[in-house]
């Protein structure tokens, strides 16, 4: 779940942050300094959040391996 996790919120908020700074491609995106900072920083947030709010990240859920109530 966490590789998959890692996969999309990568994918997924690097084309976003890409698209809002000038680093998107035609074959995706490319992100260098700040960018690239904020993206860790997103996938740092998105592991943190999904645990300690949501008692699981997203594939953690689909898997059904997310902690119970």
């Amino acid at each position: 779940a966490a590789i998959l996790d890692f996969i999309t919120v990568f994918a997924i908020g690097g084309y976003i942050i890409g698209k809002f700074t000038g680093g998107t491609a035609d074959g995706g995106f490319s992100l260098s300094g700040a960018p690239a900072l904020a993206l860790f920083a997103l996938i740092a947030a998105y592991f943190v959040v999904g645990n300690k709010y949501f008692r699981g990240t997203l594939w953690k859920h689909i898997l059904g391996t997310a902690r119970a109530a």
